[in-house]
Protein backbone atom coordinates (compact mmCIF):
# COMPACT_ATOMS: atom_id res chain seq x y z
CA UNK A 1 0.00 0.00 0.00
CA UNK A 2 2.40 2.68 -1.26
CA UNK A 3 0.82 6.06 -0.58
CA UNK A 4 2.79 9.25 -1.36
CA UNK A 5 2.43 11.96 1.24
CA UNK A 6 0.89 14.37 -1.24
CA UNK A 7 -1.71 11.84 -2.44
CA UNK A 8 -5.41 12.65 -2.21
CA UNK A 9 -7.61 10.62 0.11
CA UNK A 10 -7.92 6.95 -0.82
CA UNK A 11 -11.41 5.64 -1.46
CA UNK A 12 -12.77 2.64 0.40
CA UNK A 13 -12.38 0.44 -2.68
CA UNK A 14 -8.78 1.57 -3.20
CA UNK A 15 -7.92 0.81 0.42
CA UNK A 16 -9.43 -2.68 0.27
CA UNK A 17 -7.56 -3.46 -2.95
CA UNK A 18 -4.32 -2.12 -1.50
CA UNK A 19 -4.62 -4.18 1.69
CA UNK A 20 -5.63 -7.36 -0.11
CA UNK A 21 -2.93 -6.92 -2.75
CA UNK A 22 -0.08 -6.32 -0.33
CA UNK A 23 1.99 -8.80 1.62
CA UNK A 24 0.34 -7.35 4.71
CA UNK A 25 -3.04 -9.01 4.29
CA UNK A 26 -4.51 -7.50 7.43
CA UNK A 27 -4.02 -4.15 9.07
CA UNK A 28 -4.41 -4.07 12.82
CA UNK A 29 -6.18 -1.02 14.24
CA UNK A 30 -4.38 -0.48 17.53
CA UNK A 31 -5.97 2.65 18.96
CA UNK A 32 -7.99 5.74 18.06
CA UNK A 33 -5.69 8.58 19.06
CA UNK A 34 -7.71 11.69 18.35
CA UNK A 35 -10.83 13.03 16.63
CA UNK A 36 -10.48 16.29 14.66
CA UNK A 37 -13.17 18.77 13.67
CA UNK A 38 -12.91 21.67 11.22
CA UNK A 39 -14.26 24.92 12.68
CA UNK A 40 -14.77 28.44 11.39
CA UNK A 41 -13.59 30.28 14.53
CA UNK A 42 -11.00 28.64 16.80
CA UNK A 43 -11.58 30.95 19.76
CA UNK A 44 -15.34 30.47 19.73
CA UNK A 45 -15.06 26.69 19.38
CA UNK A 46 -12.44 26.44 22.14
CA UNK A 47 -14.59 28.49 24.52
CA UNK A 48 -17.63 26.30 23.86
CA UNK A 49 -15.88 22.98 24.42
CA UNK A 50 -14.11 24.36 27.51
CA UNK A 51 -16.96 26.19 29.20
CA UNK A 52 -19.90 24.10 28.03
CA UNK A 53 -18.40 20.59 28.15
CA UNK A 54 -15.41 20.69 30.47
CA UNK A 55 -12.59 20.17 27.95
CA UNK A 56 -9.17 21.67 28.72
CA UNK A 57 -6.71 23.03 26.17
CA UNK A 58 -3.37 21.21 26.08
CA UNK A 59 -1.79 22.63 22.89
CA UNK A 60 -2.18 25.40 20.32
CA UNK A 61 -0.12 24.95 17.19
CA UNK A 62 -0.10 24.69 13.43
CA UNK A 63 -1.49 21.46 12.08
CA UNK A 64 1.53 19.32 11.21
CA UNK A 65 2.58 19.24 7.57
CA UNK A 66 2.38 15.44 7.14
CA UNK A 67 -1.29 15.44 8.13
CA UNK A 68 -2.09 18.45 5.95
CA UNK A 69 -0.38 16.72 3.02
CA UNK A 70 -2.58 13.65 3.41
CA UNK A 71 -5.72 15.79 3.25
CA UNK A 72 -4.89 18.60 0.80
CA UNK A 73 -2.68 18.12 -2.27
CA UNK A 74 -0.08 20.87 -2.61
CA UNK A 75 0.58 23.62 -0.11
CA UNK A 76 -1.85 24.29 2.70
CA UNK A 77 -1.87 25.72 6.19
CA UNK A 78 -4.06 25.26 9.24
CA UNK A 79 -4.03 26.03 12.94
CA UNK A 80 -5.31 23.63 15.57
CA UNK A 81 -6.20 23.62 19.23
CA UNK A 82 -5.86 20.27 20.97
CA UNK A 83 -8.25 19.70 23.88
CA UNK A 84 -8.65 16.87 26.37
CA UNK A 85 -11.54 15.50 28.37
CA UNK A 86 -10.57 12.73 30.76
CA UNK A 87 -8.08 10.61 28.83
CA UNK A 88 -9.42 11.42 25.34
CA UNK A 89 -8.43 14.18 22.93
CA UNK A 90 -10.00 16.20 20.15
CA UNK A 91 -8.47 18.81 17.89
CA UNK A 92 -10.23 21.87 16.53
CA UNK A 93 -8.78 22.84 13.14
CA UNK A 94 -9.06 26.10 11.22
CA UNK A 95 -7.70 26.04 7.67
CA UNK A 96 -6.28 29.26 6.24
CA UNK A 97 -8.51 28.80 3.19
CA UNK A 98 -12.01 28.72 4.62
CA UNK A 99 -14.38 26.05 3.28
CA UNK A 100 -18.14 25.77 3.20
CA UNK A 101 -20.20 25.96 6.43
CA UNK A 102 -22.08 23.05 7.97
CA UNK A 103 -25.41 22.54 6.11
CA UNK A 104 -28.02 24.25 8.32
CA UNK A 105 -30.75 21.70 7.48
CA UNK A 106 -28.66 18.67 8.50
CA UNK A 107 -30.45 15.70 10.06
CA UNK A 108 -29.34 12.77 12.18
CA UNK A 109 -29.74 10.33 9.29
CA UNK A 110 -27.71 12.34 6.74
CA UNK A 111 -24.64 10.39 5.66
CA UNK A 112 -22.25 13.21 6.60
CA UNK A 113 -23.42 12.88 10.24
CA UNK A 114 -20.57 12.18 12.69
CA UNK A 115 -20.95 12.89 16.37
CA UNK A 116 -18.83 12.73 19.50
CA UNK A 117 -20.42 10.89 22.43
CA UNK A 118 -19.43 12.56 25.71
CA UNK A 119 -20.00 10.33 28.74
CA UNK A 120 -21.50 11.99 31.80
CA UNK A 121 -21.77 10.80 35.40
CA UNK A 122 -24.98 12.74 36.05
CA UNK A 123 -27.21 13.58 33.07
CA UNK A 124 -29.30 16.16 34.87
CA UNK A 125 -26.21 18.04 36.11
CA UNK A 126 -24.51 17.84 32.70
CA UNK A 127 -27.62 19.05 30.86
CA UNK A 128 -28.08 21.91 33.33
CA UNK A 129 -24.44 22.94 32.91
CA UNK A 130 -24.71 22.86 29.10
CA UNK A 131 -27.99 24.79 29.24
CA UNK A 132 -26.31 27.58 31.20
CA UNK A 133 -24.06 28.30 28.20
CA UNK A 134 -24.95 29.62 24.76
CA UNK A 135 -23.71 28.75 21.29
CA UNK A 136 -25.36 25.36 20.85
CA UNK A 137 -28.69 24.16 19.53
CA UNK A 138 -30.59 20.95 20.27
CA UNK A 139 -31.10 17.98 17.97
CA UNK A 140 -33.12 15.98 20.49
CA UNK A 141 -36.67 17.00 21.30
CA UNK A 142 -37.75 17.40 24.91
CA UNK A 143 -34.34 17.24 26.58
CA UNK A 144 -32.45 14.04 27.53
CA UNK A 145 -34.16 10.80 26.54
CA UNK A 146 -34.26 7.45 28.35
CA UNK A 147 -33.90 4.58 25.90
CA UNK A 148 -35.60 1.25 26.65
CA UNK A 149 -33.76 -1.68 28.29
CA UNK A 150 -33.41 -3.36 24.88
CA UNK A 151 -31.17 -0.43 23.90
CA UNK A 152 -29.17 -0.38 27.12
CA UNK A 153 -31.43 1.83 29.29
CA UNK A 154 -29.03 4.72 28.67
CA UNK A 155 -29.98 8.38 28.89
CA UNK A 156 -28.82 10.49 25.95
CA UNK A 157 -29.16 13.95 24.45
CA UNK A 158 -28.00 15.12 21.01
CA UNK A 159 -27.12 18.70 20.10
CA UNK A 160 -24.85 20.78 17.84
CA UNK A 161 -21.82 22.94 18.59
CA UNK A 162 -21.53 26.54 17.30
CA UNK A 163 -20.44 25.32 13.84
CA UNK A 164 -23.15 22.65 13.56
CA UNK A 165 -21.08 19.57 14.44
CA UNK A 166 -23.27 17.05 16.29
CA UNK A 167 -22.49 15.88 19.82
CA UNK A 168 -24.17 13.56 22.27
CA UNK A 169 -24.28 13.44 26.04
CA UNK A 170 -24.65 9.83 27.19
CA UNK A 171 -25.15 8.32 30.65
CA UNK A 172 -24.67 4.60 31.26
CA UNK A 173 -26.52 2.83 34.07
CA UNK A 174 -24.56 0.47 36.33
CA UNK A 175 -23.24 -2.59 34.49
CA UNK A 176 -23.69 -0.89 31.12
CA UNK A 177 -21.01 0.63 28.91
CA UNK A 178 -17.26 0.19 29.33
CA UNK A 179 -15.90 -0.29 32.84
CA UNK A 180 -13.85 2.91 32.58
CA UNK A 181 -17.08 4.91 32.94
CA UNK A 182 -18.20 3.17 36.13
CA UNK A 183 -15.70 4.71 38.56
CA UNK A 184 -16.19 7.53 41.01
CA UNK A 185 -17.47 10.82 39.61
CA UNK A 186 -15.01 13.68 39.28
CA UNK A 187 -15.55 17.37 40.09
CA UNK A 188 -17.30 17.66 36.71
CA UNK A 189 -20.15 15.55 35.31
CA UNK A 190 -18.27 15.27 31.99
CA UNK A 191 -16.01 12.19 31.99
CA UNK A 192 -14.62 11.62 28.50
CA UNK A 193 -15.36 10.51 24.93
CA UNK A 194 -16.80 7.02 24.52
CA UNK A 195 -17.02 6.92 20.72
CA UNK A 196 -17.56 8.78 17.49
CA UNK A 197 -20.69 7.68 15.61
CA UNK A 198 -20.92 7.73 11.80
CA UNK A 199 -24.04 7.47 9.66
CA UNK A 200 -23.64 4.82 6.94
CA UNK A 201 -25.80 3.71 4.01
CA UNK A 202 -24.96 0.00 4.08
CA UNK A 203 -23.89 -1.85 7.20
CA UNK A 204 -22.32 -4.84 5.36
CA UNK A 205 -20.32 -2.57 3.06
CA UNK A 206 -19.06 -0.42 5.94
CA UNK A 207 -18.20 -3.46 8.05
CA UNK A 208 -16.07 -4.81 5.17
CA UNK A 209 -14.15 -1.55 5.16
CA UNK A 210 -13.62 -1.21 8.91
CA UNK A 211 -12.76 -4.88 9.36
CA UNK A 212 -10.07 -4.42 6.69
CA UNK A 213 -8.63 -1.75 9.00
CA UNK A 214 -8.62 -4.23 11.86
CA UNK A 215 -11.56 -2.97 13.91
CA UNK A 216 -13.76 -5.59 15.54
CA UNK A 217 -17.48 -5.59 16.33
CA UNK A 218 -18.11 -5.02 20.03
CA UNK A 219 -21.91 -4.73 20.17
CA UNK A 220 -25.02 -4.47 18.00
CA UNK A 221 -28.54 -3.21 18.50
CA UNK A 222 -31.65 -2.13 16.61
CA UNK A 223 -32.93 1.16 18.03
CA UNK A 224 -36.45 2.39 17.33
CA UNK A 225 -39.52 3.75 19.03
CA UNK A 226 -40.66 7.09 20.37
CA UNK A 227 -37.62 7.74 22.59
CA UNK A 228 -35.23 7.13 19.69
CA UNK A 229 -37.30 9.44 17.45
CA UNK A 230 -37.11 12.22 20.05
CA UNK A 231 -33.38 11.60 20.58
CA UNK A 232 -32.66 11.91 16.85
CA UNK A 233 -35.15 14.71 16.23
CA UNK A 234 -36.79 12.69 13.46
CA UNK A 235 -40.50 11.97 12.92
CA UNK A 236 -39.64 8.28 13.12
CA UNK A 237 -36.29 6.62 13.60
CA UNK A 238 -35.20 3.04 13.03
CA UNK A 239 -31.43 2.60 13.15
CA UNK A 240 -29.10 -0.40 13.26
CA UNK A 241 -26.18 0.40 15.55
CA UNK A 242 -22.88 -1.49 15.40
CA UNK A 243 -20.09 -0.66 17.84
CA UNK A 244 -16.48 -1.15 16.74
CA UNK A 245 -13.32 -1.32 18.82
CA UNK A 246 -9.61 -1.29 17.93
CA UNK A 247 -7.23 -3.69 19.70
CA UNK A 248 -6.43 -1.39 22.63
CA UNK A 249 -8.87 -1.09 25.49
CA UNK A 250 -7.81 2.56 25.82
CA UNK A 251 -9.27 5.38 23.79
CA UNK A 252 -12.65 5.82 22.10
CA UNK A 253 -14.37 3.46 19.70
CA UNK A 254 -16.44 3.94 16.57
CA UNK A 255 -20.14 3.38 16.11
CA UNK A 256 -21.88 2.81 12.77
CA UNK A 257 -25.45 4.12 12.44
CA UNK A 258 -27.48 2.66 9.57
CA UNK A 259 -30.87 4.36 9.43
CA UNK A 260 -33.76 2.64 7.63
CA UNK A 261 -33.97 4.23 5.13
CA UNK A 262 -30.63 6.08 5.04
CA UNK A 263 -30.55 9.85 4.70
CA UNK A 264 -28.94 12.08 2.09
CA UNK A 265 -25.46 11.24 0.74
CA UNK A 266 -22.56 13.50 1.58
CA UNK A 267 -21.64 14.38 -1.99
CA UNK A 268 -18.30 16.01 -2.70
CA UNK A 269 -16.68 17.71 0.29
CA UNK A 270 -13.33 19.43 0.73
CA UNK A 271 -11.01 18.88 3.71
CA UNK A 272 -11.47 22.49 4.83
CA UNK A 273 -15.30 22.36 4.76
CA UNK A 274 -16.68 22.80 8.27
CA UNK A 275 -18.64 19.57 7.84
CA UNK A 276 -15.34 17.66 7.95
CA UNK A 277 -14.26 15.48 10.85
CA UNK A 278 -11.50 12.90 10.79
CA UNK A 279 -10.31 10.15 13.09
CA UNK A 280 -6.58 9.60 13.67
CA UNK A 281 -6.06 5.85 13.99
CA UNK A 282 -2.82 4.11 14.96
CA UNK A 283 -2.41 0.94 12.89
CA UNK A 284 0.23 -1.74 12.39
CA UNK A 285 1.85 -2.73 10.20
CA UNK A 286 1.37 0.29 7.95
CA UNK A 287 3.13 -0.25 4.61
CA UNK A 288 4.30 2.73 2.59
CA UNK A 289 4.31 6.33 3.72
CA UNK A 290 2.82 7.31 7.04
CA UNK A 291 0.52 9.01 7.78
CA UNK A 292 -1.98 8.34 4.99
CA UNK A 293 -5.63 9.31 4.68
CA UNK A 294 -8.57 7.20 3.56
CA UNK A 295 -12.30 7.64 3.03
CA UNK A 296 -14.83 5.05 4.14
CA UNK A 297 -17.63 4.05 1.73
CA UNK A 298 -19.74 7.07 2.73
CA UNK A 299 -16.92 9.62 2.63
CA UNK A 300 -15.99 9.78 6.33
CA UNK A 301 -12.25 10.45 6.71
CA UNK A 302 -9.58 8.61 8.68
CA UNK A 303 -5.89 9.44 9.00
CA UNK A 304 -3.78 6.31 9.57
CA UNK A 305 -0.49 6.66 11.43
CA UNK A 306 2.11 4.05 12.24
CA UNK A 307 1.56 2.59 15.69
CA UNK A 308 5.21 2.09 16.50
CA UNK A 309 6.74 5.52 16.07
CA UNK A 310 4.43 8.02 17.80
CA UNK A 311 3.82 9.98 14.59
CA UNK A 312 3.06 13.73 14.86
CA UNK A 313 3.61 13.75 18.59
CA UNK A 314 0.71 11.49 19.47
CA UNK A 315 1.16 8.66 21.96
CA UNK A 316 1.50 5.27 20.33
Amino acid sequence: MKVPRSAPLLSAAALLLAVRGSRCRRLQAERILRISRVVSDLGRAEAFYRDGLGFSTIAQERLDKPTIATLIPGDGDAKEIVMRLGAQEISLVRFSARGRPYPPDSRSDDLWFQHLAVVVSDMDAAYAHLSSHSGWRPVSEGGPQLLPPSNGAVRAFKFRDPDGHPLELIWFPPEQGRSVWQGDALHTPFLGIDHSALAVASMPRSLDFYRALGLQVSDRSLNHGSAQARLDGLPSARVRVTGLRPASAAGPGLELLCYCPPGRPAGVTSPNDVVTDWVTLAASPLPGASPCAVRDPDGHRLVLVDHGVGVIGLPA
